[in-house]
């Protein structure tokens, strides 16, 4: 019974107390994300690049 109970207040609170952004709001939080997430990549991607680098570099001293 307690089961039930909880589906039934889920879906209660779902329908009427949560408020859903918009359409437009939602793809311009996609919009963000995606940029955000393509900038942190170019970020690690250019430490990776100069970590790199900065190892090759160490190494051709002791070889």
């Amino acid at each position: 019974m307690k089961v039930v109970n909880y589906i039934k207040e889920s879906y209660n609170e779902l329908i009427h107390k949560v408020t859903w952004p918009s359409w437009e709001e939602l793809q311009s939080s996609a919009i963000i994300v995606m940029v955000s997430t393509l900038i942190i990549a170019l970020i690690i991607a250019f430490m990776d690049w100069g970590f790199k680098n900065i190892m090759e570099n160490i190494y051709s001293w002791f070889i």
